[in-house]
């Protein structure tokens, strides 16, 4: 079993990754815990409920169960209200303990669930998606969508350990592991340029979850946001260049309708985006914009965003959590795993997206 450790300000605490890790869940149970609530998804419990609910009884401790809608379009105040229901509902007490047993959506709303039940209560991540494994379980950021935006509603509540089962990579369709790939690879892009290379090399290895190969993308993937989010937890400063891509992938995602595109997708092709957002205005080589885009598509996401005209991506970049004074600020790089936040103007903003777009730019 490999073991990352994030020493964060608001809690420090492991992250377990081996095969067959769900088996062992008990170990993470806290001896004081007075019930355990698992949040998961019909999808999610169809597959690995069973052996979780079965590993967490050996604990002696009642066990709850909460399943809520499955998809990121229901990632809403109603879905966070089913989950406060269910635990006020079985009376649950704050020595209670929530398992977050799913995706990115579980994971996100049990851990914003777990912050606000009784001024917040104990958690531990279960991500059963790649995108969730190397990235939303990580750091403690949990949030639910608006209409206006996404994760615009939330707060920043650190698990009590993230238990990663390599094994259930398995069951995921190949379109989960590309979007899932998208934020492996964003790592080598914005910290790593030797992870960036090997990227390049085993991402063919990658999509078709080579066990040793795999294993080390999900345990480097966490090692790099640990090392960041240890150093700016509440992102204030360093761990928003872990946002490379997504101020484009976010817009892509609330334009488009919560769901359509997967965010690994989104944020894929957002990268593509603002590698040459990054070429206009920080001078990175163009062919280090080619290789970016090379490896989101090698990764298999899409590399054409949608088709809209420049004011409408930039209504919808206009509800970032980045964004200050009024001014669009994006994660930039001046070269291969150096990356920065930036102001830009819109009239920049707008000569990049005219390199993507064929209708008329206003």
């Amino acid at each position: 079993m490999s073991v990352v450790h994030v020493d964060a300000q608001g809690g420090a605490y492991p992250i377990h990754i081996a095969a067959g890790r769900l088996a062992q869940l008990a170990d993470t149970v806290p001896a004081d815990t007075s019930a355990i609530a698992i949040v998961t998804n019909p999808t999610v419990a169809a597959l690995y409920l069973a052996p979780v609910k079965e590993a967490l009884v050996t604990t002696g401790k009642p066990v709850h169960v909460i399943e809520l809608p499955d998809g990121e379009a229901y990632k809403t105040w109603e879905s966070l209200n089913l989950i406060f229901d269910a635990l006020l509902g079985s009376h649950l007490d704050r020595k209670a303990l929530i398992v977050a047993l799913g995706g990115g959506v579980i994971g996100d709303m049990a851990g914003f669930a777990a912050a606000c039940f009784m001024r917040g209560v104990r958690f531990v991540q279960v991500p059963t998606t790649l995108l969730a494994q190397v990235d939303s379980s990580v750091g403690g950021k949990t949030a639910i969508n608006h209409p206006l935006g996404k994760n615009m509603v939330g707060a920043f509540y650190q698990p009590i350990a993230v238990e990663i089962d390599t094994d259930v990579l398995r069951t995921l369709p190949a379109r989960e592991i590309s979007a899932g790939l998208a934020e492996v690879i964003k790592y080598g892009m914005i910290y790593d340029l030797d992870f960036f290379n090997w990227c390049e090399e085993q991402i063919a290895a990658m999509r078709r979850l080579d066990q040793e190969q795999i294993a080390h993308a999900i345990r480097r993937s966490c090692e790099v946001k640990a090392e960041v989010v240890s150093q700016d937890e509440r992102e204030s400063g360093l761990r928003a260049i872990l946002n490379f891509g997504h101020t484009f992938g976010h817009a892509i995602e609330s334009g488009m309708g919560y769901g359509q595109w997967l965010h690994g997708e989104a944020v894929g092709c957002g990268m593509i985006m603002a590698a040459e957002l990054s070429h206009l205005v920080c001078g990175l080589p163009a062919q280090d914009v080619a290789r970016i885009k090379a490896l989101v598509q090698a990764s298999g996401c899409p590399v054409t965003p949608p088709q809209w005209p420049a004011d409408r991506w930039l209504q919808l970049m206009q509800v970032d959590k980045k964004n200050e004074g009024g001014q669009l600020r994006f994660v930039l790089l001046d070269k291969l795993a150096h990356a920065k936040v930036q102001a830009v103007a819109p009239d920049v903003v707008r000569q990049a997206l005219a390199r993507f777009t064929t209708v008329e730019q206003e």
